[in-house]
């Protein structure tokens, strides 16, 4: 049969071009990529032939041959797992399957390595092979099927695939090593590679120096979460995460404990040093596999590990569950509910216990995962009050992370509740005029950015007996708190508070059905105006956010609030009962309306009266024109006559 040629997905020949026409300090790493698909391809062959023995009949051990042919300039991996058919090649090795490939790529063309350090982390580290050969062949046969399939490529924007000979289950990986890479052609070099970044992988590796060679195994080929503690050195364990995780980032930390009770298990799970590419891909899977007696079961029992907690990597290994339990029954089993809510114990202990011990190295996990532990809040009742004491937030009036406690021992006296404002950016947050009253008054405004945090607070409403409150919702309740610039000077008492009162009934009647209400406010300082929602409504970034899902069909009138100290407010509330300046009221009700909707990011219902209403409130503000009438004055005769004009034409249509 001859070869068919076909094109890689763009996003591959993009990634083979980064990979191939950079430069790398530690090639190396193609090796332990290619040994870890090896290994997985043997742990899925061993989990299929659990239900399916034929499978591996005359198969033998299972075991990983690499292979050095020096005359031929090869350097061969070979598995005897689970093989590939054609699709199987096509879809692994043409195309990448992953949400997040544009981001993954964009990030490993700014990276300063070229890369490197991205490619394990999102799954395909096959392609790593191109950095030391200039053509890769692959040749695989499926364990049940009987015919065999070779692949091969030079890392351009094609591959060939045709069928092939292979006299059983099983891929061998063979790289046609380039002429600036002859280490790898040297047995001694490969060796080491081996013990170092594979010495941990359960099934046994051989090296063999020529292709006549028997061979010997290289690694201790055991499981090495089955060892003791003391026995496992830091770089064994930094090695089998790069090896379980398929990533190159240092762990941030790793839990290892045996658990012998009612059941017993093993975990091996670790805490990523970089934010995974999948972490926030709508399935939300964890990283973390199953084995059963040291057999691999699967990488997708959904309630192994809670959605908040998906940023893990690892293993679990039971001895309580029978070899060939099926995914289905995994599900439901009670077991894995009694491993599941162990993990998340002893997980949250361990942030507890580091968030303690080492300020610095938590907020580095936080900005990583905070995210998704604040999930946790919305999810999970139960741990909810330790998820609060483990949560960190940026605030208004601080530069790092707080946590809740340290929110609560910098309260104001006369502070009853924790304020926090929602949005999409902390530094357009600082500046919402909500805030300002707040801060005037000493009391700090958490800033809360993540999706998340639209949600969260709906359930978990206190912390330690205190409300948890928007800034943006129902009355700002600060008459206790006195201002930090209050001298007693009564500034309030001193407004005009009959002019205020009547200029909120013409705003009112002005804007009619556009708002809820109109009120003086006691959150702004500087501010004219700013919109909040009622103390039943929804929090207004919360109704946006439900407004552009198509969740709701339109937002809620909202509440404008003014400022009774403001100049302009001032101003505006002394000519409140001047007949003839009712249409200048009106106007500025309405610029002022859509002053705050821009402020808040919404869009104005009417851009043109916008833009036309400005013009007006600027002419009136020009010095005086040729004629000696001030613009103001000029629109006071226009309008006059226009309204003469009016009632003449009116009295002629009456007669």
């Amino acid at each position: 049969m001859s070869a068919e040629k076909l094109d890689f997905q763009a996003e591959v020949s993009k990634l083979l071009h980064i990979v191939t026409h950079s430069l790398y300090s530690d090639r190396e790493v193609f090796l332990r990529e290619l040994i870890s698909n090896a290994s997985d391809a043997c742990d899925k062959l061993r989990y299929a032939a659990l239900t399916r023995p034929e499978l591996t009949e005359g198969n033998g051990e299972f075991a990983i041959t690499v292979t050095i042919d020096k005359d031929r300039r090869t350097l061969t991996v070979s598995d005897n797992g689970i093989g590939m058919n054609r699709d199987d090649l096509i879809e692994n090795l043409g195309t990448i399957a992953h949400s997040g490939t544009g981001a993954f790529l964009e990030q490993m063309e700014k990276a300063e390595d070229g890369g490197v350090s991205l490619i394990g982390q999102f799954g395909v580290g096959f392609y790593a092979s191109f950095m030391v050969a200039e053509k890769v062949e692959v040749l695989s046969r499926k364990a049940g099927e009987g015919n065999a399939w070779h692949w091969e490529s030079e890392g351009t924007g094609s591959y060939e695939i045709a069928e092939g000979e292979r006299p059983g289950p099983g891929t061998d990986v063979i790289l046609h090593i380039r002429k600036d890479a002859d280490e790898f052609l040297e047995a001694e070099r490969i060796r080491q590679i081996i013990k170092t970044y594979s010495d941990h992988i359960a099934i046994p590796i051989r090296l063999k120096a020529t292709p006549e060679e028997e061979g010997e195994t290289v690694n201790q080929a055991s499981a090495l979460w089955t060892r003791a503690k003391q026995d496992i050195s830091e770089e064994q364990y930094k090695e089998f995460y790069h090896h379980i995780a398929h990533a190159f980032d240092e762990p941030w930390g790793w839990l290892h404990t045996h658990v012998e009770g009612k059941v017993d298990y093993t975990l091996l799970l670790y805490i990523p040093g970089q934010k995974p590419f999948d972490l926030f891909r709508p399935e939300r899977k964890h990283g973390v596999k199953l084995y059963v007696k040291r057999v691999f079961i699967t990488e997708d029992c959904e309630d192994l590990v809670p959605p908040y907690l998906r940023f893990l990597r690892g293993v679990v290994d039971t001895e309580d569950l029978p070899l060939n339990v099926s995914r289905e029954l995994l599900q439901n089993n009670p077991l894995i509910g009694h491993i599941r809510n162990a993990i998340t114990k002893r997980v949250i202990k361990e942030l507890e216990r580091r968030a303690a011990k080492d300020k610095e190295a938590y907020e580095t996990f936080w900005n990583n995962f905070g995210a998704v532990l604040k999930e946790g809040l919305y999810e999970d009742p139960g741990n909810r009050e330790k998820l609060l004491k483990l949560a960190r937030f940026r605030s208004a009036k601080s530069d790092g992370l707080i946590s809740l406690e340290d929110y609560r021992n910098a309260m104001v006296e006369g502070q009853k509740a924790i304020y926090y404002i929602t949005g999409e950016d902390s530094e357009a947050l600082r500046q919402s005029p909500q805030l300002e009253g707040y801060l005037a008054r000493g009391i700090d405004v958490l800033l809360l950015t993540d999706p998340i945090d639209d949600f969260w607070p709906q359930m978990s409403d206190e912390y330690e007996g205190l409300p948890l409150r928007s800034v943006t919702r129902g009355q700002a309740d600060l008459d206790d708190i006195a201002a930090k610039d209050d001298k007693g000077d009564e500034k309030k008492e001193n407004a005009a508070k009959g002019d205020i009162a009547v200029l909120t009934a013409i705003f009112k009647q002005a804007l009619g059905d556009e708002v809820s209400d109109v009120r003086s406010s006691a959150r702004l300082t500087s501010s004219a105006v700013c919109l909040v929602a009622g103390d039943t409504g929804l929090d207004m970034h919360l109704e946006r956010l439900l407004k552009q899902q198509n969740q709701l069909e339109a937002l809620n009138k909202r509440i404008l609030e003014i400022n009774p100290d403001h100049p302009l407010i001032r101003n505006l509330a002394a000519k409140a009962k001047d007949k003839a300046a009712r249409k200048l009221i009106e106007d500025a009700a309405h610029l002022l309306l859509d002053q705050a909707r821009v402020i808040e990011g919404e869009p104005l219902p009417d851009p043109a009266a916008f833009a036309r209403r400005q013009s007006e409130f600027l002419l009136r503000a020009l010095p005086e024109d040729a004629d000696g009438q001030t613009p103001a004055a000029a629109d006071d005769t226009a309008e006059k006559s226009a309204e003469s004009a009016d009632k003449t034409a009116k009295a002629e249509e009456d007669r």
